[in-house]
């Protein structure tokens, strides 16, 4: 008679111990049909489904991990949680997004570094999330090769979309496009990406739901504007009866975060330094020619040309020049830096906020490749998606205000930097030639600020002037670029 051994297999599970007996012989491997598992510390209940031994690989309950949200550089020590992308449940790849999250400098999407399944969500969108503390729970999964005798039980399916990675391989996407993605329940491992490094747009979504489903997106319906009926002349309008309008609207107090909390902490810094303004008008006739001349050339390849490269090359050939003006001092203003790249700023406004991203090394970039990198900049700014390196390093600064309107501005320097200026809006107005003619010229006026510890008025005059006359003669500018 062969030998009969009882084996127990213990299992810990939030404080409730399970235990599962079953026989096993020395020669084979037998099935059994348990009706009863006893839970300690809870009823017993049936069990009435077989299941059957193997001498497999046990899964075990995986390690809950608190992903931590990392320094992201800057000094940033606090960001505002703007949109979760996932929740708690769902299955996650290292590389996944996580979040989203905007500082007082940028938006900054955070990935995932474990794989496994979200346990906990340790904020709400809107919360401030502090770096070095938990953003959410990872049970991350743990495979432990064992020669035990395990119950075969039905596996778990998981229909639920998450954002998709092919193994070993990251899937290149913005949060956008993976958020258009999950609505449409695409998986992304599914796109063939057409921009650069295989990188899947939006069209890349559109087009595989539309080769799926051969839906397309219809637009969005006009509103039907109906004319009043036409009243009769002999008809009596009674006149309205006048009540005291009753206002029940209440006031709203909400922290100041984002990019807002950034403006403070810049302009506070700002209001130590004193500044010295100069204004003066630019005659952009001859620009406004070249610039038509030239926006075919640029549209054919792929770029939109505004004035804005032209400003920011003149204004880089004025810095060769004046060195001074794309200087910055330390706090006590004992030291200057003269900056050897001419780091742009371009002040953008957007929905969430005044942005200042800069155009690097203006200084040895073309006209074309200037307008270029605008053209990613304002695409980056209006979806909130500048990086932290696109706002950070500036040198100088020019403000677009006329863009919005007006003329004349009182534009605030951005510490470090110690000169910025705002251009107004350009206007056709009549003006006189060299012969005392009057011709149309089309006039932008431009406001400048400077720190007046170190910049004086004469300096920032002659540097007026020489960016004036390169506006005024674009041909002037092909004398001195390199």
């Amino acid at each position: 008679m062969a030998a009969v051994r009882v084996l127990r297999t213990w299992s810990q599970n939030a404080g409730r111990l399970i235990c599962v007996r079953y026989l096993q012989t020395c020669s084979n491997v037998h099935v059994l049909k348990p009706k009863y598992v006893c839970f300690f510390g809870y009823p017993s209940f049936e069990y009435s489904h077989p299941h059957q031994l193997l001498k497999t690989t046990a899964v075990l309950q995986g390690q809950i991990v608190q992903f931590k949200l990392s320094d992201i550089g800057e000094g940033i020590r606090e960001v505002t949680i703007k949109e979760w992308y996932v929740k708690e449940g769902d299955t996650v790849s290292q590389f996944d997004s996580i979040c989203e999250v905007q500082s007082d400098k940028a938006s900054v999407t955070i990935t995932s570094r474990y794989d496994g399944v979200i346990k906990k969500l340790y904020y709400n969108l809107d919360d401030i999330a502090y770096v070095g503390k938990p953003l959410v729970d990872i049970e991350t999964e743990a495979l432990k090769d064992s020669e035990e005798d395990v119950v075969e039980t039905p596996a778990v399916s998981h229909d639920e979309h998450t954002h998709q990675e092919i193994k070993g391989q990251k899937t290149l996407a913005t949060p956008a496009v993976r958020r258009l993605a999950m609505e449409n329940n695409i998986k992304l491992s599914e796109v063939v990406g057409s921009g650069k490094d295989g990188r899947i747009l939006k069209e890349d979504i559109l087009n595989y739901l539309e080769k799926q489903t051969g839906a397309i997106l219809p637009p969005s319906p006009k509103a039907e504007i109906v004319p009043p009926p036409p009243t009769p002349k002999d008809r009596t309008i009674p006149l309205p009866i006048s009540k005291p309008p009753v206002f029940t609207g209440k006031d709203k107090t909400e922290p100041i975060k984002g990019f807002h909390k950034a403006m403070v902490k810049t302009m506070t810094m700002a209001l130590k330094i004193p500044h010295f303004g100069y204004c003066d008008e630019v005659d952009l006739t001859e620009l406004v020619k070249l610039r038509e001349e030239l926006k075919p050339i640029a549209f054919a390849r792929g770029i939109k040309l505004s004035f804005m490269p032209f400003f920011l090359k003149a204004a880089s050939l004025g810095l060769l020049q004046f060195p001074i003006l794309n200087a910055s001092v330390d706090e006590n203003c004992q030291n200057i830096t003269y900056k050897a790249s001419h780091n742009i700023g371009i002040a953008m406004d957007t929905e969430q906020g005044l942005i200042v991203p800069n155009v690097k090394n203006v200084q040895i970039r073309s006209i074309f490749e200037i307008a270029a990198e605008l053209n990613r900049l304002q695409k980056l700014g209006s979806a909130g998606q500048l990086s932290t390196t696109d706002l950070s390093g500036g040198t100088f600064t020019l403000s677009n205000i006329g863009s919005i309107g007006g003329t004349y501005a009182k534009p605030v320097i951005l510490p470090p930097e110690v000169a910025i200026g705002a251009l107004g809006s350009i206007k056709a107005l009549p003006r006189f030639n060299q012969k005392g003619e009057v011709y149309k010229a089309q006039i932008m006026n431009v406001s400048w600020s400077a720190d007046h510890r170190i910049i004086d008025g004469a300096t920032m005059s002659r540097f007026s002037n020489l960016w004036k006359s390169y506006l005024e003669n674009p041909a002037f500018m092909l004398l001195d670029l390199k």
